[in-house]
């Protein structure tokens, strides 16, 4: 008798719809979505095996589990999935895709999908995500081979915090519908081929703090609504093919770190009131005039990269006084005039300035061969016929000036290297440059 009452109560749990994980209970729906899943990505056979209580007794480093509230009894739900090299090598099947069954995890919160669709096509499904209202955290991210449009039913997921799809082969515009996700703090679509014009619709991004869009095909101007985003800390354009003038409305914008327009054909003048930046960069961009003396007031500037413009006249003496400039790159425009910078100066930075390039540039200092400058003969700026070595130009933020730079803020790193082997995880810590955005 008494073992036909637990086959009874056994038979009833699993007839509504639970399975018994512990103590605790998970909704058989989902657990089985879950199993889905992970089938259709990772690369070991009989995961549902291996893990038939992933909330519990067997573990996996990838999930992660809540309670849910409010429900008697308690029941266990997927809140995390995160697919990566750190998490298992490798990280996903050759035929790894995306399943539907993702629908029947409606608790998820956060889906990080790393290194994974790296031989066979994936295309990203137009409405799969748009389904998932719990999501806060979306990230896939250095999958060469998922391909298709950004979905634009991104735009209805009113939780989400973390949109980053960068580092993948995405293709078409930037849907403007991106602009109704009001909690956004970071959005990254860098490294793709994406294409069109900025929309403007993302000026309406006002809780975002992280706006990286380099590394694409997008053309036209850069919107003056992004002015508008006075929590905004990074804003990298770079490398590019927009034009225009930059709007002066980014002047506004006096929580800005990281300013990066390079590569592009914009044009000035320069924002003058971004007290707050620390890096400035606007290599290749088709400058003219004069360096702006406003840039002598931005005491916090750190990195400031003009090269491979066409500046003209003479370099602000001032510059040189900026208490943490500690790099400046110069380079390859029609600066003349003697150098204004001190030997102290000059020392400090060692091979952090550059100076090459501009023909009318001379130095009274001893070290005109390092900086690889003529010589001043007199106070009149008379130069010698002294030449050096042609040199490859390099801009401040480490690259040679080409298409496969991979400029990030993230575990520290804010030089140029390729696309990583080794992304950051889902819960990214973004230490370097002071940039703190709200926690998620």
């Amino acid at each position: 008798m008494a073992s036909l009452h637990v086959f009874l109560v056994g038979f009833l749990v699993l007839s509504c719809g639970v399975i018994a994980e512990n103590d605790l209970l998970m909704e058989e729906s989902e657990l089985l979505g879950l199993f889905d899943v992970m089938a259709s990505l990772v690369d070991e056979p009989g995961w549902s095996e291996l893990h038939p209580e992933p909330c519990t007794n067997t573990p996996w480093p990838g999930i992660e589990c809540q309670v849910g509230q409010d429900q008697d009894p308690p029941i266990f739900h997927v809140t995390t999935i995160h697919i990566g090299p750190e998490v298992a090598s490798p990280p996903c099947q050759p035929a790894a895709k995306i399943s539907d069954s993702l629908l029947k995890i409606p608790y998820l919160k956060s889906l990080s999908i790393f290194n994974c669709f790296l031989t066979s096509t994936v295309v990203l499904s137009p409405t799969l995500f748009g389904a998932l209202s719990s999501l806060e955290h979306l990230s896939l991210q250095s999958n060469p081979f998922l391909s298709g449009d950004v979905p634009s039913s991104l735009g209805i997921l009113s939780k989400l915090r973390v949109l980053i799809l960068s580092q993948n082969n995405l293709q078409g515009n930037i849907p403007g519908e991106l602009g109704g996700l009001v909690n956004l703090e970071q959005l990254d679509l860098s490294y793709n081929n994406l294409s069109g014009e900025i929309p403007q619709e993302l000026g309406r991004l006002k809780s975002l703090a992280i706006l990286d869009l380099s590394s694409n095909d997008l053309e036209g101007v850069v919107p003056f609504g992004l002015g508008q985003l006075h929590l905004l800390q990074k804003l990298d354009f770079s490398s590019n093919r927009l034009n225009g003038k930059i709007p002066s409305q980014l002047g506004k914008l006096n929580r800005l770190v990281l300013l990066d327009l390079s590569q592009n054909s914009i044009n000035g003048p320069l924002p003058e009131t971004l007290s707050g930046l620390e890096h400035l960069h606007f290599s290749r961009c088709g400058l003219t005039g004069k360096i702006p003396n406003s840039l002598s007031s931005l005491n916090n500037l750190t990195a400031l990269s003009l090269d491979n413009n066409s500046l003209k006249g003479t370099i602000p003496s001032n510059l040189g006084y900026l208490p943490n400039l500690d790099q400046l790159n110069l380079s390859h425009n029609k600066l003349t005039g003697e150098l204004p910078f001190s030997q102290d100066f000059i020392n400090r930075l060692g091979e952090r300035l550059d100076v090459r390039g501009n023909n009318g540039l001379c130095t009274s200092h001893n070290i005109s061969t390092y900086l690889q400058t003529r010589t001043c003969l007199d106070k009149q700026g008379t130069v010698d016929n002294v030449t050096c070595p042609p040199q490859q130009p390099y801009d401040l933020k480490g690259n040679n000036n080409n298409k496969n730079k991979n400029t990030s803020l993230y575990n520290g790193r804010t030089s140029s290297s390729a696309p990583s082997q080794h992304p950051p995880s889902p819960h990214l810590i973004i230490r370097a440059l002071r940039v703190h955005p709200p926690s998620w």
